[in-house]
């Protein structure tokens, strides 16, 4: 018996090593490169970590407690009540209030907003709407509406990104964020991360290769050769929709001519070639993994209905706007490309210097898990505020039949999104929308 236990006792000394490597460290800097701006509200790193929600999305996609920490609907989800969390302060030290609250959420959607009121109740927030809103509490989760100051006193405002968050805002470059030791959350496990942008894809690998980063970014169309390069690569299912938007106003007000289009898109091109297979071909706005509808929505092109639909109706020099990166710019050439057998003339710009702008390449984001939150969030991030009454996959199928109906909005394929990390990086984890938690990383040769 004595033998027993001093076994025991022995391989549980030789395992104390083991569990101290693998336990999160405190302390050193993360160094993050991307290719774009860290501040996009969509895809951005930042905002996320300066700034928190009423609610944020769990791993397993559904809503969870952050700023408030509960809430309740009546009238048939037209009227919503959120709690605060008590004690919770803005990185300046001032308190958070409901009234601070309810400015931000004014501020950040003066339009179009998924409530028609919101308004401070004591230590609580009233949301009202002329519609039901059942998927609120995931609505606000989103990057849109997170919870900043507006108001520094004095009638000044204050700068950039004063939230919440695991984060705060360090001054000068390069762009870096330090632990916020008094998170409401739990200090974040690194003490800073530095942030350099507008780096491209390959001075990121050269970078990560050196040592010199440790996650960057690995767009889809990179994935293959990732891993042919044995990058440690962390990869969400699709989450980035790539779709055309239509004007349905001046030069392609007739419909006959937006449905033309529609049908002259080459999908399978775009993912066999564009983006090397990663992609899921789709004509619908969610994928489908979600609804399992998709498959109703036809992605094959037919060149000779388009021809039939277009019935020769001319239009002059069409633009198409698409993000100055390679892998867009070439996205979009291959779609003026689909749109000239067509028999329209297309040229493609710069989307951030172009004025006017017929068709425009978009990367919509997926930011739920849950099919009608995140179907009502991309009508919404085009400009439809149009509620799902029906959470049922009839009646997402009809929503989206009807609006992808109008042809003003052309799903073209569905994108997943990667980082690769060096080897002192643990416990990278990736957030619904594809958004790395950076704030629970830790490195391990911290000290």
């Amino acid at each position: 018996m004595l033998r027993q236990v001093a076994i025991s006792c022995f391989i549980a000394v030789l395992a104390l090593p083991a569990v101290a490597r693998t336990r999160p460290h405190f302390g050193g800097t993360l160094r993050v490169e991307v290719q774009g701006d860290a501040f996009e509200s969509s895809n951005g790193l930042i905002l996320g970590l300066l700034m928190d929600g009423l609610t944020r999305i769990g791993i397993d996609g559904n809503p969870q407690p952050a700023l408030a920490v509960r809430w309740t609907s009546e009238n048939n989800d037209h009227r919503w009540q959120f709690w605060l969390r008590p004690g919770v302060q803005f990185r300046n030290g001032w308190p958070l209030t409901s009234e601070a609250v309810a400015a931000s959420l004014t501020q950040s959607c003066p339009t179009n907003c998924p409530w028609k009121a919101v308004h401070a109740l004591g230590t609580s927030l009233v949301f009202t709407s002329d519609f039901p809103v059942p998927s609120l509490p995931s609505m606000l989760a989103e990057n849109q509406f997170l919870i900043q100051l507006t108001d520094a006193g004095d009638g000044k405002h204050p700068p950039c990104c004063v939230g919440t968050g695991p984060f705060q805002l360090a001054q000068g470059l390069p762009l870096s964020l330090v632990a916020n030791e008094n998170y409401w959350g739990g200090r974040p496990f690194v003490d800073k991360v530095e942030i350099v942008t507008h780096r491209s894809v390959r001075d990121q690998w050269l970078d990560l290769s050196v040592g010199r980063a440790d996650l960057v970014e690995v767009p889809a169309e990179e994935l293959r050769q990732a891993q042919q390069q044995h990058l440690t690569v962390v990869s969400s299912p699709p989450v980035t929709l790539l779709a055309l938007a239509v004007s349905d106003s001046s030069l392609l007000s007739n419909p006959n001519l937006r449905s033309a289009i529609a049908l002259a898109v080459d999908r399978s091109a775009l993912s066999n070639v564009i983006f090397q297979k990663q992609g899921e071909v789709t004509a619908s706005m969610l994928p489908g993994a979600l609804t399992g509808y998709s498959f109703l929505f036809p992605t094959d092109r037919d060149l000779n209905k388009a021809h039939e639909v277009r019935g020769g109706l001319n239009t002059p020099p069409l633009t198409l706007a698409a993000e100055n990166n390679p892998i867009m710019q070439l996205a979009a050439q291959r779609l003026a490309l689909n749109l000239h057998e067509a028999g329209f003339n297309v040229q493609v710009a710069n989307a951030a210097t172009v004025l006017h702008k017929d068709l425009a390449l978009l990367q919509l984001t997926l930011a739920s898990s849950q099919p009608q939150a995140a179907l009502e969030s991309m009508l919404r991030s085009v400009g439809v505020v149009t509620p799902v009454v029906e959470n049922t996959p009839a009646g997402l199928y009809k929503t989206e039949r009807e609006f992808l109906g109008t042809h003003t909005l052309i799903p073209l394929l569905y994108l997943p999104r990667a980082f690769a990390i060096s080897g002192r990086v643990r416990d990278l984890r990736l957030s619904p929308d594809g958004s790395p938690i950076l704030a629970g990383v830790s490195l391990e040769d911290a000290q």
